[in-house]
């Protein structure tokens, strides 16, 4: 008599709708890995890579005499032409309404003779270097980038290695250098003007005593905070020249192509800008001593996360566009 069969057990069994599960969800882990951790480091890498480049030309060309000043002076009246009047006329209501905001502070704990000292650290410290290069990365590095992506497309860039011209040297260490200076001038005329546009606001339309004003400004606000307005206008400009030259040169896909590189040159320069501000803002605190308090770290941890947040759907967006 032959022994019975085992029967067949489908306890540790997958159905064929089960695995295609399965393989459907590690096909979309692979897919959100590649769109997005590693692409960002991809980028992230590509740029920190561009940037040490453009400073090793940028060194080698001045010691050795062939910088490429025609294309330097080239790209810094462009420049100047393109954000000195959006730049002057965003900083008029930005500084008319920090003034409000202060004035009406200030009132309120009855210390209106201070209004002065509010707008000088506001201004000077914060509002000056990143209101200018907000305006950099919108309106010229845009530009930049969509210069840079054109010349991509045209085969201008591989036109230009087949002859043994370097791209960096060539295009990206000129622009750079512009950036960085008319960032450093814009700096200093937004300073200017956000000083005068709160001064007139203050006393003439609210009345505010104006030697009061003017002795609080001078006696908060000292050569340093102009200085390190400066030191930001530096490393904010390298941002966004980095970054639009980066996204230039990496442009695939036609003339879409162009405009999504383009976008997403100034997503990123906008973002990493507000990043790198706050960065900066920890680093000058932690020196001076201060600290913080748990609201605070609350809020620069939420604008970063949602910083971020954003650009991964911004980034996802581009990436479909391009698939189609």
């Amino acid at each position: 008599m032959e022994p019975d069969a085992p029967l067949p057990t489908r306890r540790h069994q997958l159905t064929d709708s089960q695995r295609a599960a399965i393989a459907e969800a590690i096909d979309w882990v692979k897919r959100y890995l590649q769109n997005h951790p590693i692409a960002s480091l991809s980028t992230a890498g590509g740029q920190i890579v561009l940037g040490l480049r453009t400073l090793e030309y940028l060194f080698f060309d001045i010691v050795k005499g062939r910088f490429q000043v025609r294309e330097f002076l080239d790209q810094a009246a462009f420049m100047a032409g393109t954000a000195f009047t959006p730049t002057v006329l965003v900083t008029i209501p930005i500084s008319v309404t920090l003034s409000i905001q202060f004035a009406l502070l200030a009132g309120q704990v009855g210390a209106s003779s201070l209004s002065g000292a509010a707008t000088g650290l506001v201004v000077i410290r914060q509002g000056a270097p990143l209101v200018a290069s907000l305006l950099l990365a919108t309106a010229v590095g845009s530009a930049v980038c969509a210069d840079l992506g054109s010349r991509t497309m045209r085969e201008e860039i591989s036109a230009m290695e087949v002859m043994g011209v370097s791209p960096i040297q060539r295009l990206v260490v000129p622009r750079l250098v512009a950036l960085v200076l008319i960032g450093v001038l814009l700096t200093g005329v937004t300073s200017f003007v956000g000083y005068l546009a709160s001064y007139m606001f203050n006393v003439y339309l609210q009345n505010g005593t104006p030697g009061s004003f003017i002795a609080t400004f001078s006696s908060f606000s000292t050569v340093g905070d102009l200085a390190l307005a400066m030191v930001k206008a530096i490393v904010f400009g390298v941002i966004v020249a980095v970054i639009s030259c980066h996204k230039g040169l990496d442009t695939r896909g036609g003339p879409a192509g162009v405009a999504n590189s383009v976008n997403a040159a100034v997503v990123n320069s906008v973002l990493l800008l507000f990043t790198v501000n706050v960065i900066l803002i920890l680093s000058i605190m932690s020196m001076i001593g201060a600290t913080l308090t748990l609201p605070g770290i609350a809020g620069i941890v939420l604008t970063v996360g949602t910083a971020v947040d954003a650009n991964v759907i911004i980034y996802e967006r581009i990436r479909e566009e391009r698939a189609r």
